[in-house]
C-alpha cells in the first residue's frame, strides 16, 4: 500500500513517469520503501528544501501500520 501511494506520487510530478520504480523491503520493526526517478526528475520528487520528500514522508507515516516505522530513501 505504501509503495502504491508513492508511486502514484510520483508520477505525477515527474516528467518521465515510466522511469518511475518503487521497491518495498520490510524488516521486523520497519518499512524501507526506495523511490527511484530519472536523474532530470530528481529535483521534482525532492522540491524545494526537500518540502515534497518530506511530505511524502508525513503521508507514509500516516498510512503505515502503528507498530512499524516507514523509512522513504529517494536515490
Amino acid at each position: 500500500m505504501e509503495d502504491d501511494l508513492i508511486r502514484l506520487i510520483a508520477q505525477s510530478l515527474v516528467d518521465s513517469p515510466d522511469d518511475v520504480n518503487v521497491r518495498r523491503k520490510e524488516t521486523s520493526g520497519s518499512v524501507i520503501v526506495h523511490l527511484k526517478v530519472a536523474s532530470g526528475d530528481m529535483g521534482r520528487v525532492i522540491g524545494k528544501q526537500g518540502r515534497i520528500a518530506n511530505a511524502m514522508r508525513t503521508l507514509l507515516r500516516v498510512v503505515a501500520p502503528t507498530d512499524k516505522r516507514v523509512i522513504l530513501e529517494i536515490d
